[in-house]
């Protein structure tokens, strides 16, 4: 054993082997490309993932070394124990039923830190001095669910418009249209419209030490949603590129009521934030040559320091506004960027990013390290979606943002790992896994006539930021860590139509309704409501590869005996390996009974009654199939794995099939700590310099 080692987990969402190695050869990910050389891993890079193949449940699975029927974690919902309706969010520490590694480390003296590590890490469920704990209640990004106040913007201004309009809540599908089209004011509106109460969106987590048994013991006490419905009738598609934004239009003109000298022809207009409740004035300037190159971005007309200036393809970051929480203003960050300008000054667009509060340690543990982070290496990054069918959107805002953001964390997790001593890291991000269900099916949807240029070429680029990520902690290794690269899936992207069954998201009626299994109600005209009929369900699609009967006695609904429960679910099981969709295909792999789902490590109460696999290429990206799938574009379900540095053998041939629940027991191994106790893998023996 390795023992005083200290090792670097470098979870990256999504990240999937068959990309890497041909970024690799292609010479476009040199860090990783190092790490192979001086490390260890299978040829093929993979990691056998566990079931089923979606971000909670697998870097639960990471983290414990159990498989999902022992931890708990079965999707980004888990399923309440009485109602067929009702479904808790699942990325709560709360719900783990097995012990994660960076508790037996703290606890073994090992100053640990985790970092937004989803599904199992928040609340902290250790009270060790030597663990860090920052975020994981969401994969997207810290404080995230909690700091975010303010959705992203779309900013045009225009001399061709006669008046300014706030148009709340876009979908990036449609940039033209909404469903508000809001007059708001005219240009020389000097004060901020009166602030109004917002109801608060998100839950809070808090964690006591004192009361962790409490909490284990009524861990349904959590927040419920009853009734969640995604798309039950048709298929519920899988792309993160429907993401909410403002779109804001306002005339250009020229300037008046400044409260102190402009450059001689500047032009103004304005934005808006917090609802179109706060303005923001904005200086188009000249250049030395009389083109307009330049946005200032000011807080009021009467206030000469500027909020941010725009120029170029620059990002402007870390800037600091007033935004509105609960009817109240408060201190956010914000980032933006020019996206045209016009060098006659006739025509602006720019991005503003969501609002992100800067008084927000909720979800750091210590509180205190969240101020040291701030102060050292700069406010959190807001998070952006904004991409989508955009290819302009992808290239300027989307894939840049995810890069600073990337560069922030290895600046904040290097800092912590200087200041506070760590020894042992388990970090995620999740750039890699955002941009793939934001670009890879749009790239098989809108190929373009050049692949370099369109969707395909931002999967590239993410990986290059993937590698630059990579790189900024590959100094650790001449300091004698060990460093573990490691995913929870990677992306298939499907040539044919997804099934119709199962959504992360709750209910999809589609197939079990088609086969009559689920009925829904009707309206006074005979037409399918989208609302289940439990009084006439027999079983239900709940998440993503499970099927429940509404069973008597246990579901508040119930209709089904509990004598017929088996007969019903051979049936059922018969009935999906029969369906076929609209071009005669088969679209289920597999079905099991729960009790038979323990071969892939999904039975037991967290699950369904039923769990099934949809076949390779029936799958939206990921999570209704395995992880050895293969898609589309040379892409893979696979997650991957590479390990290099100290204790670690140079082996870029191994053999085995490593598995996810083997990576926990190999970090335990390096550093010579007890396994998790509910540990179900083992150190991978064949990459270990002490068994050599």
């Amino acid at each position: 054993m390795a023992n005083g080692n200290k090792v670097l987990v470098l979870g990256l969402d999504g990240m999937e082997p068959d990309t890497t190695k041909r970024m690799v050869e292609a010479g476009r990910m040199p860090n990783v490309k190092k790490l192979i050389e001086l490390g260890a891993a299978r040829p093929d890079l993979e990691l056998l993932g566990a079931m089923p193949t979606i971000t909670p449940a697998q870097w639960t699975t990471l983290a414990c070394g159990c498989y999902p029927a022992t931890h708990g974690v079965t999707d980004f919902w888990n399923q309440a124990p009485d109602a067929l309706d009702t479904i808790i969010y699942g990325l709560d520490s709360r719900l783990c039923q097995a012990e994660q590694l960076w508790n037996v480390t703290a606890e073994a003296g090992k100053k640990t830190l985790v970092w937004q590590w989803p599904g199992s890490s928040w609340p902290p469920t250790s009270d060790s001095e030597n663990l860090f704990v920052v975020d994981g209640t969401q994969p997207a990004s810290v404080n995230y669910s909690i700091a975010n106040i303010d959705i992203e913007k779309y900013v045009i201004a225009s001399t061709e418009f006669t008046e300014n309009k706030f148009i709340d809540h876009m979908g990036s599908n449609n940039l033209g249209d909404a469903a508000t089209d809001c007059v708001i004011d005219k240009l020389d509106l000097e004060e901020d419209a009166e602030e109004k109460p917002e109801k608060d969106k998100y839950a809070d987590f808090k964690f006591d030490a004192s009361n962790k048994k409490e909490l284990l013991l009524n861990r349904y006490k959590m927040k419920r949603i009853k009734n969640v419905m995604f798309h039950p009738i048709t298929n519920d598609g899988g792309s993160l590129a429907r993401v909410p934004f403002d779109k804001i239009e306002s005339t250009i003109a020229e300037p008046k009521n400044w409260g102190f000298d402009i450059p001689a022809g500047a032009l103004e207009f304005v934005t808006y934030t917090a609802g179109g409740q706060l303005r923001r004035p904005c200086l188009i300037l000249k250049n030395e040559q009389g083109v307009y190159d330049t946005v200032v971005v000011y807080k009021t007309k009467k206030e000469s320091t500027p909020l941010c200036t725009l120029k170029g393809d620059e990002m402007a970051t870390d800037v600091v506004d007033d935004c509105i929480e609960n009817g109240k203003k408060t201190v956010a960050t914000r980032w933006y960027k020019l996206l045209e300008l016009a060098e006659d000054g006739s025509k602006v667009r720019m991005w503003m990013s969501t609002a992100f509060k800067v008084d927000c340690d909720d979800r750091w543990s210590p509180k205190s390290i969240y101020q040291e982070v701030i102060e050292n290496c700069g406010y959190v990054p807001p998070f952006t979606q904004m991409g989508g069918t955009s290819l302009e959107f992808a290239q300027k805002i989307l894939t840049p943002s995810w890069r600073l953001n990337a560069l922030w964390q290895s600046r904040a997790i290097n800092y912590l790992i200087e200041e506070k001593g760590i020894e042992v890291v388990f970090c995620h991000h999740h750039f890699i896994d955002h941009s793939a269900h934001q670009f890879w099916n749009y790239a098989l949807q809108k190929p373009n006539a050049d692949p370099a240029e369109g969707f395909q070429a931002q999967i590239d680029k993410t990986y290059e930021v993937a590698d630059e990520y990579i790189g900024s902690y590959m100094h650790l290794l001449e300091e004698g860590w060990t460093i573990i690269v490691t995913s929870d899936h990677g992306e298939q992207i499907h040539d044919k139509a997804p099934a119709r069954l199962g959504s992360a998201a709750g209910v999809s009626a589609g197939i079990m309704r088609e086969l009559g299994w689920t009925v829904m109600k009707k309206d006074e005209n005979g037409n399918d409501l989208e609302e289940v009929d439990f009084s006439k369900t027999k079983a239900l699609a709940v998440r993503t590869s499970y099927i429940w009967i509404n069973l008597k006695g246990r579901d508040e609904f119930g209709i089904v005996d509990p004598a017929d429960k088996y007969d019903v679910e051979e049936q059922i099981i018969d009935d999906l390996y029969r369906y076929r969709d609209e071009n005669g295909d088969r679209i289920i792999a597999m079905a099991f009974h729960n009790k038979d789902a323990k071969v892939i490590g999904l039975d037991g109460p967290y699950t369904g009654d039923i769990v099934y696999m949809n076949r390779e290429r029936y799958v939206t990206e990921h999570g209704q199939g395995l992880s050895t799938y293969r898609g589309y574009y040379g892409t893979s379900v696979s997650p991957i794995f590479i390990a290099a540095g100290n204790g670690i053998v140079h082996d870029d041939n191994v053999k085995r099939v490593v598995r996810q629940v083997d990576v926990a027991p190999t970090v335990a191994n390096l550093l010579d700590v007890r396994m998790p106790a509910d540990c179900e893998g083992a150190p991978v023996y064949q990459i270990l310099e002490s068994y050599k």
